[in-house]
Parts: structure tokens; sequence; C-alpha cells
């Protein structure tokens, strides 16, 4: 079990890394509302992976994945989601923009950041996780490798999921304190204007990837 163990770490730790939406998500979420917002954007994504190992250990996953026509959906709705972060993280540049000659107090957010609350943060990583299926799929495919046989199939996916949701807390986590330590960089209108814009392109680009998958 130690072996398994250790060997999904070692991949967890690869995946968790591997830039995506997540990472734009927290970067976005720590740009506009703050650390705290962006922690619990971090801890959204890590329930989202246990909604998709509890699935898997079902068979929730595997019938998602011999239905075309429901991965399908789900995954439009996915790029959706993602497209209109993007437009929000640009129109947030826009303001940006607008606005750059009106003064506000050092790490204040807009108006319209503030009500990026915790828990509407922790809503939106959730969301952005769960509606990827590519994380269902990856589960389904990658978890049973590391299920000792004879093990408890759903303690056992459990407990490799949770590896996985620790690993991206602290991983995200760290991305979510560095861009709050360096507030009085980022917050710059410039600076802030640019960070809007690239990961408002990112997310728009991620949406319309996942988009042309389900096209195909």
């Amino acid at each position: 079990m130690l072996a398994s163990l250790l060997g999904f770490t070692a991949v967890a730790a690869l995946l968790t890394v591997s830039p995506g939406p997540d990472f734009a998500v927290v970067l976005r979420t720590a740009l506009g509302s703050g650390r705290r917002a962006a922690l619990c954007s971090a801890f959204g994504i890590a329930a989202g992976c246990f909604v998709w190992g509890l699935a898997g250990a079902v068979g929730l996953t595997a019938m998602l994945a011999a239905s075309q026509v429901a991965y399908d959906v789900l995954r439009v709705a996915g790029a959706l989601y993602l497209m209109w972060l993007g437009v929000q993280a640009l129109r947030s540049a826009r303001r940006t923009r607008a606005g750059r000659g009106t003064a506000r107090p050092a790490g204040e957010p807009a108006a319209e950041e503030v009500r990026q609350t915790p828990l509407r943060a922790f809503r939106t990583g959730l969301l952005t996780n769960v509606l990827n299926p590519k994380v269902g799929v990856v589960y389904m495919s990658l978890l049973p490798q590391f299920i000792p046989h004879g093990a408890s199939v759903i303690a056992t996916t459990l407990l490799l999921v949770a590896v996985h949701a620790v690993l991206g807390v602290l991983w995200l986590g760290g991305i979510a304190v560095a861009v709050h330590r360096a507030r009085g960089i980022f917050q710059r209108p410039r600076v802030r204007r640019w960070l809007d814009q690239a990961t408002g392109g990112v997310l728009l680009a991620l949406g319309a990837a996942v988009g042309y998958e389900t096209a195909r």
C-alpha cells in the first residue's frame, strides 16, 4: 500500500503543477479578491476532486465516459463557464484602463471585486473542477492502477484523492500567498491590467479548446 501511495503522490504532484484552469482561476481570484478568497477557491477545487473521486468509486465516471452525449454536455458547460470567467477578467482589465486615473488605497480592491466573497470564490473553484470532465476521465484511468488488490475501492480512492487535494491546496495556496505578498506590484494599474488580460485570454483559450474538442 505504501508503495502505491508514494507512486501516486509522485504522479499527482506532476498533475498538480501542470498549468490549467485551476491555476488561472486561483490567480485571477488572488488578483481580484485577495488571499482569503483565493484560498477558498483552492479549497473549492479540492472539493471538486472529491466529487469526481466519489463518482469514480461508484461508477458514475465510467457511465459518463460511456455516454458521449452526457460527456459532451458537461464539457460544453465547462467550456462556457471558463469562457465566462475569461470575459470577466477582460472586462476587469477594461475597467482598470478606464479608471486608471482614479486613486484608491493600496491593496484595496475595486467595487466589483469586493463581491467576490469567500463563499463565491469556493463555488467558482468547485464549478471549475466539477465542470471539467477530463478530471473524471483522468481519475477513472489513473486511480485503479494504484489501488492494491483486495483493498477497499472507496476507502483507497478517497485516500488517493485526499493526497491529490492536499497537493493542490498547497500548490494553489502557495500561489495565492505569493500574489498577496507581491500585491503592491500586482495592484499597479498597468501590471494589473496586463495580468487580467493574460488570465482572461488563457481562460478564453482553455474554454475554446474544450469546446473545439467537443465539436470534433
